[in-house]
């Protein structure tokens, strides 16, 4: 579940990025790469529990499913943080400077 909810994760914010020219200016592409990477790092770790245990990979109980749903989830909230985090500091339309400019001006 956590490969599912990253490549999920990875293709939306793919198309938001191809699809919106302000979504490039606002960096969805690092949050796409970030998504990527966290799909790759997945995918591998499916192939050595497939080699670990073989087709018994395939076969988790419900409980575990949904404790790999919760921690996809997780992830990609942690994605979403670190690309705001980086969005901020970038502030490449420039609302976080021209707020903090108006604020100066009215005190």
């Amino acid at each position: 579940m956590t490969l599912l909810t990253t490549v999920f994760a990875a293709i939306i914010s793919t198309i938001i990025w191809y699809k919106k020219e302000e979504a490039r200016v606002l960096r969805v592409g690092t949050l796409s790469l970030m998504y990527w990477g966290a799909s790759l790092m997945w995918l591998i770790d499916a192939v050595f529990e497939y080699i670990e245990l073989g087709a018994n990979a395939f076969v988790p109980a419900p409980l575990d499913m949904l404790n790999d749903f919760y921690l996809g989830l997780s992830v990609v909230a942690l994605g979403l943080i670190i690309w705001l985090v980086i969005v901020f500091i970038r502030d490449p339309l420039g609302v976080v400077k021209n707020t903090l400019r108006t604020k100066r001006s009215q005190s």
